[in-house]
């Protein structure tokens, strides 16, 4: 049986897609393919790589990918992880289930570097647990 094709949007393809990338990749095993992109792109944020590397996922090697580079996979899942994304998402031409979780944005967290860092993990967090129950409820 063909694998699970996941798509995670955000605005940039820097922190939350990118983090929910990792975690849907670690939730899924071999039961999932798991794509993140942007509407944008921004780059992979050193410091969700950084949050992410204390959880044990290494992001290190992914990259910032627009969404245009996606139109010829035929995904199962779409999900949009900000507000942004989810209003500028473009129309696919595919059977995909979408789904939509709007997540702070943790590159827009301000305050001492700690603060910033408390904010990354704490943005993890939610979306570590959001990842885990969308694995848990969708792939069988």
């Amino acid at each position: 049986m063909e694998p699970t094709k996941i798509l995670v949007l955000c605005t940039g393809n820097s922190c939350r897609s990118q983090i929910a990338e990792g975690y849907l990749r670690h939730f899924a095993g071999d039961r999932a393919i798991v794509y993140s992109a942007g509407v944008e792109t921004h780059g992979v944020n050193p410091k969700a790589i950084e949050t992410m590397k204390e959880d044990g996922i290494d992001i290190s090697s992914h990259t910032s990918n627009n969404i245009d580079e996606y139109f010829d996979i035929d995904f199962d899942f779409v999900i949009t992880v900000c507000d942004n994304a989810k209003e500028r998402c473009p129309y696919f031409p595919t059977k995909a289930q979408k789904f939509h979780y709007n997540f702070p944005d943790p590159a827009k967290a301000t305050g001492t570097p700690e603060e910033i860092t408390a904010e990354f993990r704490r943005v993890r967090e939610l979306i570590k647990t959001y990842s885990e129950e969308f694995i848990k409820d969708n792939l069988k």
